[in-house]
């Protein structure tokens, strides 16, 4: 959530940061609705002042023997007129709630303007791809099934079998060993959370259409930051602990509304995916650095994977709801012949920690922390990018990268 205290003081500033992303801020309701919630909050103070008075002189002459009546009745007044106006206060103050908590993240200085993904800025390339065309994973190997995961579930899921079930679980067991060797303490977190943790984290109440809802107000994860992330929910969190880092490997479960058509064949968008994430929790000051930090370690799983990457900086028009700032490192996908995304590293600033409450004190004052946090990796993407950057066709196998071999035992899968 945006700090409330900006928009009140530039408010035209932040409706020109906000219109880079698209987004249209009504400054006209939300200064309509802080002129009524100041006039309301004076009402109230102004009643309780005079309910303050009147007690006062109540207690006095009754002390003093004299009749209490009418002090009495002008007391039940005010009491009336004050219990009344709270109330409406406190509705103004719901739906003023609502109005922030709909508004995106400020976008960060340095973000590239633009619409669409095509007004992403490139930042590097590494290394370039030697496979420019490949057959599709599904082509290559049928220990991919997405008709065995459409009859247990529906469609979007896959059953994985055999040595690629083996290069999965591999895959996963790599990338949370690299994160702990990047200084990242290793957690393991509900699959289920509340709406407050997902509130904290930004995806509801706007986004709830992409999330799978179950009974008493409970979802599965979308991420593994979201019940990271929360963990701190409504804390005031030791400096000397900051910065917080943390990882967890976990399923992602997502509904993808409004996704139909789109990366139907395969496994580059399914409703459960598995994904190592990194987050790391820090003092403002050190946010930039630990954005740096973040996307660093995701590109060096890819790095030692010898896989083709590329990072972009996201345009305003392709941030997320939440970040401020964000690198999308894409892998280059050879049956495609293009880089898809396979992680996403962003600085959300204070904005999941002022939804979240989630504070630190210094120097006797309380202020917000700065989360951030980025895939390391998307597993499934991962799986998909070294099956078809190391498969031989000519001999019908996939080249292990060197750095799975000791978890596969075996430099190479036959098909």
């Amino acid at each position: 959530m945006i700090d409330p205290k900006i928009l009140k003081e530039n408010i035209q500033s932040c409706k020109d940061n906000l219109a880079k992303r698209g987004y249209s801020l009504d400054d006209e309701k939300f200064l309509s609705l802080e002129n009524q919630r100041k006039d309301l909050q004076t009402r109230v103070e102004d009643l309780q002042s005079q309910k303050n008075k009147l007690s006062k002189n109540f207690g006095e002459l009754k002390k003093s023997g004299q009749s209490t009546d009418v002090l009495a009745l002008e007391l039940e007044e005010i009491k009336s007129q004050t219990t009344d106006l709270e109330k409406t206060l406190s509705a103004l103050q719901i739906e003023i709630s609502f109005f922030l908590m709909d508004i995106p993240n400020l976008i960060s200085e340095d973000t590239p303007t633009g619409t669409s993904e095509d007004d992403n800025k490139l930042i590097e390339e590494y290394l370039k791809p030697q496979v420019l065309k490949s057959d599709s994973h599904l082509d290559i190997t049928d220990q991919i099934s997405l008709e065995l995961g459409n009859k247990l579930s529906g469609s979007r899921f896959s059953v994985l079998k055999g040595n690629v079930a083996k290069l999965h679980r591999s895959l996963c067991t790599y990338m949370i060993n690299q994160a702990i060797n990047n200084g990242y303490e290793e957690t393991y977190v509900p699959y289920i959370v509340n709406y407050d943790a997902l509130e904290g984290t930004g995806q509801l109440p706007k986004f709830e259409e992409d999330l799978f809802k179950l009974s008493n107000d409970q979802y599965l994860i979308p991420t593994a930051e979201v019940p990271l992330t929360n963990l701190f929910r409504d804390q005031i969190v030791d400096q000397d602990l900051l910065p917080i880092k943390l990882t967890a490997h976990t399923p992602c479960f997502r509904s993808e509304a409004g996704s139909y058509g789109k990366d139907t064949n395969g496994l580059i968008r399914l409703h459960q995916f598995d994904k190592v994430e990194i987050v790391q929790i820090v003092k403002p000051q050190d946010s930039d650095k630990a954005l740096g930090e973040i996307t660093s370690h995701a590109k060096s799983v890819l790095e030692k994977l010898e896989l083709p990457y590329r990072v972009v900086q996201l345009c305003s028009g392709d941030v997320g709801f939440s970040a401020s700032k964000t690198f999308d490192i894409e892998v280059w996908m050879p049956s495609q012949e293009k880089y898809r995304e396979i992680s996403s590293c962003s600085n959300f600033s204070d904005f999941q920690a002022r939804r979240s409450k989630i504070r630190f004190k210094e120097n006797g004052k309380n202020h917000f922390v700065h989360t951030l946090n980025g895939s390391a990796l998307a597993v499934g993407r991962t799986l998909i990018a070294v099956i078809e950057n190391n498969f031989n066709k000519k001999l019908k196998l996939i080249n292990i990268p060197k750095e799975l071999q000791n978890l596969m035992d075996a430099d190479i899968i036959e098909l």
